[in-house]
């Protein structure tokens, strides 16, 4: 199944549309996370460069925002930083990245020599990280093919699963956690009690490698991206007549390109993809549909989230190295851009009011 192409653009810009906010300070290197604090309009996100970095951002106007610099800290050794995530209540930044370690920021304080406090090790680089609102546990999967569970007040992990391999993505939201690692293992966890529970485990309904997974807002199931311009609709519940699909997509002509992120909008349950191809895309599952395409932008993209509201969405601009180091242009800008974006633009049609 494919829901169509975008549309070709003969001259690529820098942003999707020419009003989105050009974040300042992004950052000197790749672009690895973009997350956004659950109670307020706070962005962070994890660079390759070793920072944390953290904007206030205020939408003045449908087509105006702003974003202002707040702060920043880093991983130990100039390592890269490899994914972030926020604490409930949204006063904490949890990181994990390449120096194997699980760190913990507390925004509005400055750690010492700036390093954000490690509160947890794994045996291999930290790739994905995520906060388990039940049990205020912090969960990290490293290519170590551990999983791991910490209490930030304990410098021993509380918790941990062997993993078939490395991973590669997980994504917490409320009882579900849905984690993926190489080989294209899927395992999915119910994380409602004290102690997560693992669900079920499957192989990726996609042929090629996991790139990205993503819960649904309503936790009824998860989208899974691979790097074959290919995304997965699973349900870990039934969920009326709607049953298990996947689609086409970030392919242009006889190319295919990695999807390399998904993000939800948290009020309709639509979510965007962006990759390799430097598109964007706005999707309706329910109603398998396209509801926004974008003109391709003139670099890859490896992130994206949407805030809390869904009224603002976040995306990254820098070489995702899915060509290797020969298309890699040393001085080429990273960037983040904040498109803000109105109902119109990602409310299901189904439910627009004629």
């Amino acid at each position: 199944m494919s829901f169509g192409s975008p549309p070709a653009s003969a001259a690529q810009t820098s942003s999707i549309a020419s009003y989105d906010c050009n974040v300042p300070q992004a950052g000197n290197d790749g672009i690895s996370s973009l997350n956004w604090s659950p109670t307020a309009n706070f962005l962070v996100s994890s660079n390759w460069d070793s920072g944390i970095r953290c904007w206030e951002v205020q939408q003045q106007s449908a087509q105006q925002v702003m974003a202002s610099p707040k702060a920043q800290v880093n991983h130990e050794n100039n390592m890269p930083c490899l994914d972030t995530c926020f604490s409930a209540d949204g006063s904490t930044v949890f990181s994990g990245g390449a120096d194997k370690s699980v760190r913990m920021w507390q925004l509005g304080q400055t750690p010492p020599n700036n390093i954000a406090q490690q509160i947890g090790m794994h045996d291999s680089p930290v790739k994905s990280v995520g906060f388990i609102p039940s049990s205020n546990l912090v969960v990290s999967g490293g290519w170590d093919a551990k999983l791991k569970f910490w209490d930030a007040r304990s410098p021993n992990a509380v918790g941990e699963f062997v993993l078939p391999d490395r991973v590669y993505d997980l994504d917490v939201r409320g009882n579900l956690m849905v984690v993926a690692t190489a080989n294209r293992h899927v395992l999915i966890y119910d994380v409602s009690g004290a102690q997560p529970r693992e669900h079920s485990r499957k192989e990726s309904p996609l042929k090629y490698n996991t790139r990205c997974v993503s819960c649904f807002p309503d936790q009824t199931g998860f989208a899974i991206g691979s790097i074959e311009g290919r995304v997965g609709i699973q349900y870990v519940q039934k969920v009326g007549n709607k049953d298990h699909f996947a689609f086409k997509c970030h392919r242009q002509d006889a190319n295919v390109y990695s999807v390399n992120a998904i993000a939800f909008q948290q009020q309709f349950g639509t979510f965007a993809t962006v990759g390799s191809d430097g598109v964007v895309t706005f999707w309706d599952k329910d109603n398998k549909q396209r509801l926004k395409a974008f003109n391709p932008i003139r670099s890859t993209i490896p992130c994206a989230a949407f805030n809390m509201q869904g009224t603002l969405f976040a995306y990254a601009c820098s070489y995702d190295w899915s060509k290797g180091s020969a298309y890699y242009a040393p001085g080429t800008a990273n960037e983040i851009f904040i498109h803000p974006t109105p109902e119109d633009e990602i409310k299901p049609k189904g439910s627009r009011k004629k």
